[in-house]
C-alpha cells in the first residue's frame, strides 16, 4: 500500500463498465492466469512449502453434470486458500477413460459390438449412429477397432471436460494432466501388478465370482449396489429321501432349484432339527442333497429352511466352500442356462428323464423366462419329490401362489440386471488376511469429516471377498502376462511369463514375451497372452502414484508422495479410497495422503442422487452462462463436508447479486481519492477489529476444511459489517473530502483535499476491509475477485493476481491501533439501525434526510456512541441532533423523539 505522501491508485469511473460483464471476464482471466502461469507447479521449491492434490480423475463417459461441478469447485475452493497462503500447489487433473462405462458409451454411440474374433479393418467407416442406425443389429468390430473407437469417442470427452473445467475457474496446472489409458498409466499399472505380484499379494483361482450378465465380466464386491426390486417367495416343498415327510422352503429363485446342492436351517429352529444329517429331495429333478444346520439361517426369514445353491448369493458361496458342498453351475457368463446331463455324476437325478424334460424347457432361457416356466412347472404334481406325488392336496410342489415381495437385490452399478455368481478363472490381490492392518492405515489419515472415517473402517470391516482384479472386456490396462502352451495345445496357467518392467506397457494380444515370435502365437510350444484387462480401479487406485511417477521418477516420487489431500464423494470410500491405501500400503507400507476430504452428493427434490441412468442429470453449461462462474462457485460452497445438497438454482442468483454489489461497492471504494494514511478514528478502528475476528474464523475454518462457514461468514461481514454499515457510516467523511476537492480550495499539497485526518481514515480502512474481504471470497469468486484486485491493489502489493496474493492475515493490521471502547463499531452500527427503523416505520426511505432529531439512551451507551456519533448521524443523513442520557433505557438501547424529515425534494 502506498505511505506516506503517497496518493492511493483510484479506478476510474468512467473506463469501467457500469455493469460487470462476467463472460468477458472469465475469459479474459482465464487467458491471463493460463499465459503468467499463475497455476504452475514449481518443483524446486521446498516440499515443506508444497502442498499436493490427489485430484479425482472424473469418468470420461459422456458430459458432466451439475453434481461433478459441486464437488470440484469444493476441491478448488481448499487449494486456491492454500496456494494464497504461499503454498507452492501440485494440483493436476487425470481423466479416467477406460473400464466399463466408457465401453457402454462407445457401444451406444456409434451402435457397435466388439468381436475378438474378427480381424482388423484399417479404414473402418464408423460415425455416430442415426436413429435409423439403431433399428438395425449392431455393427459388429475386431477389438483393435473397437479400442481405437474408445480411444476417438474419450478424447472428444476430454477437450469438452477440460473446457468446462476451466470455465468453472479451476485452477488447475493444465501442464500435470494424465489419462488412465495413456501410456504413462499403463505402465504404472503393469508396474503395480508385477511389484504386487511378486511380492505374493496376488493370486489366480478357479472359483465362483460375482458376474455381470450385460458387460459380461467379474466384477468386485466394491462395485456392487443393492436395489429394491418387485419379486416373490415360492413355496416349494422338499422331499426327505426313503420316507414320505417333506418339508417346505420359502425360495426368490425357484430357477436354480436345478443347482440345488443342500439345504440348511438354524441348529435351535426346533422344526428341523430331526432333519439334520438326513437327505432332501428336489422337485422336478429328484436329486438327493444333505441336510444340514447353519448358524447364517434365518429361523424369521420365509419358512426358515431355505435351499443351498451354485450359486445364488455370496452366503451359498460361503456354505459350498464350508461343507464341500457339489458344484452344480447351470448358469452361463451369457445370461442363459446351460446345457444339464442328469444321467451324470454331478446330477444324480432318481428320474433323470423326467429331470430332462423339466430342464429342457429353460435350457439357454434368461432367469426371468427361467422362473416363469420353473413356477409354472412346480404347479404340476408329477413334479413332486415324494415317491406317491401328494404332497399337497393337489400333489403339486407349490404349496400355495407365489407371495409377492419388495426386497434388496445386487447389482454391477453401473449394470442393469442383477449380478450372479459364476465359476471362472479370475486374478484376486489377497485382503481378506490384512484389514487390521488397512483399518490402522485409515486411522493414520485425517478425514473430514472424521465420521467418514468410521465409514472406511465398516467397509474393510466386514470385507467378504479378496479384491477381484480382472475383468473380461477390451478397452483397459491389460495383463501384463502370456502363459505358455505345452506340446498338446493346453496352456499352463500355472506358469505365467511375466514382462519385463522396461518392455511396458505391452499388450499381451498383441506384443510377444521374450524368446518368442507372433508365429507362435496360440500354437502347440508357443503362447497365448492374457486377454482380461485390469479392474479400473486397478489403475485408478495409483491416481497417486501416476501422478507422481512412482518407479519411473523415484526422486519425484518422493517430493510427491505421500500427497496431501485426497478429495472424493463418499460413495466411492469403498472403492477409491479403499483401492488407494490398499495399493499404498502393499507397496511401500505407507498411506497415500495425509487428509482425505469428503464432500457430498447433489441430489433432486426426491433426495435421490444425481446420475443419467435415473434421468434425473442437470448440465451446468446453462447455469454457468445464466449465473457466472462465479455464481455457480458460490452455490456450491454454501454445502458443508460430506453433507448431501438439493439443487437449488436461486443460491445461484444470489450468488450473482453477491457478485454485482462487490463490483460496485468496489468501484465506490476505489474511487475515492486521497492520501495514504493510517487508521485512526474510532470507527474505523472498531471495524478493524471487527474484521480481524473474521480473519481468525475463516482461516481456522479453512483449515479444517469447512468451506461453507468460511463463505457463510465473509458474505454476512460483507453485507451486514461493510456495504450496509461501515460504508454507509464512513461515507460522510469520504463525501466530505470528495465535495471539498471539487471546490479546489488547497493553496499547498498538504491541504489538499483527501488530506484530513478523517478522509484519510476512513479510506484507508474502506480500502484494508475491501482488499480483505475481495481476498477472502477469491476461492469462491475467483473471476470477480481478480477484476477488482486488478483495478489498484495488484499495483500497489505488486501481487499482479489476487490467486498469488497473501492470505489476510492479523499481521497485516497490527499498525492499527484497537478501539477506544470494545463495542464502538457495534453501538454506530445499532444507532444507525433504529435510526432507519424509524425511517422504515414512518414510511420513509433510508436515504430520507432528518432535519433534527433527539436520541435518548443509557449513560453507558452514550459514551461509547459519543465516540462514534458524527459518523452514525452523517450516515443516517441527519443534519441535526441531540443525544440525551436516560437511566431507564436499557445498554445499547435507542429511543428517538422529535424527529423532523427534510422536505422530500431534499432527500435522496
Amino acid at each position: 500500500m502506498p505511505v506516506g505522501s503517497e496518493r492511493y491508485k483510484t479506478v476510474d469511473l468512467q473506463a469501467v463498465p457500469r455493469h460487470f460483464d462476467s463472460a468477458a471476464a472469465e475469459k479474459r482471466w482465464h487467458k491471463f492466469w493460463q499465459d503468467e502461469g499463475i497455476y504452475r507447479y514449481d518443483p524446486t521449491q521446498d516440499r515443506r512449502n508444497t502442498f499436493v492434490v490427489d485430484t479425482p480423475p472424473p469418468t470420461v463417459s459422456g458430459s458432466l453434470h451439475i453434481g461433478h461441478v459441486f464437488s470440484y469447485t469444493h476441491t478448488d475452493f481448499v487449494v486456491r486458500f492454500q496456494r494464497m497462503t504461499g503454498k507452492n500447489i501440485f494440483y493436476p487433473m487425470g481423466w479416467d477413460d477406460n473400464g466399463l462405462p466408457t465401453e457402454r458409451r462407445v457401444q451406444n454411440y456409434f451402435h457397435i459390438q466388439c468381436d475378438p474374433a474378427l480381424p482388423y479393418e484399417k479404414s473402418i467407416d464408423v460415425g455416430q449412429a442415426s436413429s435409423k442406425q439403431r433399428k438395425k443389429p449392431a455393427q459388429q468390430v475386431s477389438r483393435k477397432n473397437f479400442i481405437e473407437l474408445c480411444h476417438r469417442l474419450t478424447a472428444e470427452d476430454e477437450r469438452a471436460f477440460m473446457d468446462l473445467w476451466q470455465r468453472a475457474g479451476l485452477s488447475v496446472d493444465w501442464q500435470e494432466t494424465y489419462a488412465t489409458i495413456d501410456d504413462h498409466s499403463r505402465t504404472i499399472a503393469q508396474l503395480s501388478y508385477l511389484d504386487l505380484y511378486k511380492k505374493g499379494h496376488i493370486y489366480s483361482a478357479e472359483a465362483p465370482s460375482m458376474w455381470d450378465v450385460d458387460f459380461g465380466t467379474a466384477v468386485a464386491q466394491a462395485e456392487i449396489e443393492d436395489r429394491e426390486e418387485h419379486g416373490a417367495y415360492y413355496y416349494v416343498a422338499f422331499g426327505v429321501e426313503r420316507t414320505s415327510d417333506s418339508f417346505t422352503v420359502a425360495t426368490t429363485r425357484p430357477e436354480l432349484l436345478a443347482a440345488c446342492v443342500g439345504v440348511t436351517a438354524h441348529p435351535d429352529d426346533s422344526r428341523y432339527k430331526n432333519l439334520f444329517g438326513k437327505k432332501a429331495v428336489t422337485p422336478l429333478y429328484n436329486i438327493s442333497v444333505p441336510i444340514f444346520p447353519s448358524e447364517l439361517a434365518d429361523p424369521e426369514k420365509g419358512t426358515g429352511i431355505l435351499m443351498v445353491c451354485t450359486f445364488g448369493d455370496s452366503t451359498d458361496v460361503d456354505w459350498w466352500k464350508e461343507r464341500k458342498l457339489e458344484l452344480r453351475q447351470i448358469f452361463g457368463k451369457n445370461g442363459r442356462f446351460n446345457p444339464v446331463d442328469f444321467a451324470g455324476a454331478e446330477w444324480p437325478s432318481g428320474n433323470p428323464d423326467l429331470a430332462k424334460e423339466f430342464y429342457s424347457a429353460i435350457e439357454g432361457k434368461s432367469i426371468n423366462a427361467a422362473r416363469k416356466i420353473v413356477a409354472e412347472q412346480l404347479r404340476e404334481p408329477r413334479g413332486s419329490s415324494v415317491p406317491d406325488g401328494a404332497i399337497t392336496g393337489a400333489g403339486a410342489p407349490l404349496r400355495r401362489e407365489p407371495e409377492p415381495i419388495t426386497h434388496p437385490v445386487k447389482f454391477f452399478e453401473k449394470g442393469s440386471k442383477p449380478i450372479e455368481f459364476v465359476t471362472s478363472k479370475q486374478w484376486f490381490v489377497r485382503l481378506l488376511d490384512k484389514k487390521d492392518m488397512l483399518v490402522e492405515k485409515g486411522r493414520q489419515i485425517n478425514w473430514y469429516p472424521d465420521y467418514m472415517r468410521l465409514r472406511f473402517e465398516n467397509w474393510t470391516e466386514n470385507l467378504l471377498y479378496d479384491w477381484c482384479i480382472s475383468r473380461q472386456r477390451f478397452f483397459g490396462v491389460s495383463f501384463p502376462m502370456w502363459y505358455p502352451v505345452g506340446s498338446s495345445g493346453d496352456p499352463d496357467f500355472d506358469s505365467p511369463i511375466l514382462a519385463d518392467p522396461g518392455r511396458l506397457p505391452v499388450d499381451p494380444m498383441i506384443d510377444v514375451p521374450d524368446g518368442y515370435t507372433e508365429s507362435q502365437r496360440n500354437a502347440a510350444g508357443g503362447f497365448i497372452g492374457e486377454s482380461d484387462i485390469f479392474d479400473t480401479w486397478f489403475t485408478s487406485s495409483m491416481s497417486p502414484q501416476v501422478a507422481s511417477k512412482w518407479l519411473l521418477n523415484p526422486e519425484r516420487h518422493h517430493y510427491l508422495f505421500p500427497m496431501d489431500l485426497r478429495p472424493q464423494a463418499h460413495d466411492i470410500i469403498r472403492t477409491w479410497a479403499f483401492y488407494t491405501i490398499v495399493k499404498a500400503a502393499l507397496h511401500e507400507d505407507t498411506v497415500p495422503w495425509k487428509s482425505v476430504a469428503i464432500s457430498g452428493f447433489i441430489v433432486d427434490p426426491d433426495r435421490k442422487k444425481m446420475s443419467k441412468s435415473k434421468g434425473n442429470v442437470v448440465t451446468p453449461i446453462e447455469y454457468l452462462e445464466r449465473y457466472s462462474a462465479d455464481g455457480v462457485r458460490y452455490w456450491a460452497a454454501q454445502a458443508a463436508m460430506g453433507t448431501d445438497m438439493v439443487f437449488e438454482e436461486n443460491q445461484m442468483k444470489i450468488g450473482r447479486r453477491l457478485v454485482t454489489k462487490i463490483y460496485n461497492a468496489a468501484k465506490f471504494v476505489l474511487s475515492q481519492n486521497a492520501r495514504a494514511g493510517e487508521i485512526l478514528c474510532e470507527l474505523d478502528r472498531g471495524f478493524i477489529a471487527r474484521i480481524r475476528t473474521l480473519i481468525e474464523h475463516a482461516t481456522t475454518a479453512f483449515e479444517h476444511h469447512e468451506f461453507s462457514r468460511v463463505v457463510g461468514a465473509t458474505e454476512n461481514f460483507f453485507w451486514h459489517s461493510f456495504t450496509d454499515t461501515y460504508l454507509e457510516l464512513a461515507k460522510g467523511r469520504v463525501t466530505r473530502g470528495a465535495a471539498a476537492e471539487n471546490l479546489d480550495v488547497a493553496e499547498s499539497p498538504e491541504e489538499r483535499p483527501g488530506t484530513s485526518e478523517g478522509t484519510q481514515s476512513a479510506v484507508a480502512g474502506l480500502r484494508a476491509g475491501l482488499s480483505i474481504l475481495v481476498r477472502l471470497f477469491a476461492p469462491f469468486l475467483p473471476y470477480i475477485a481478480e477484476e477488482v484486485w486488478s483495478w489498484a491493489f495488484a499495483e500497489e502489493t505488486g501481487n499482479g493476481s489476487i490467486h498469488r496474493a497473501r492470505w489476510p492475515t492479523l499481521a497485516e493490521l497490527e499498525n492499527t491501533p484497537p478501539p477506544e471502547y470494545t463495542g464502538s463499531f457495534d453501538t454506530a452500527i445499532s444507532a444507525l439501525g433504529a435510526i432507519n427503523k424509524h425511517k422504515t416505520l414512518s414510511k420513509m426511505s433510508a436515504g430520507a434526510a432528518i432535519d433534527c432529531l433527539t436520541l435518548s439512551l443509557h449513560p453507558e451507551t452514550a459514551k461509547v456512541l459519543e465516540s462514534v456519533v458524527e459518523d452514525v448521524m452523517a450516515g443516517a443523513r441527519v443534519a441535526a441532533y441531540e443525544v440525551l442520557e436516560d437511566d431507564n433505557l436499557e445498554t445499547g438501547e435507542f429511543a428517538l423523539s422529535n424527529v423532523e424529515f427534510a422536505p422530500r425534494n431534499n432527500a435522496s
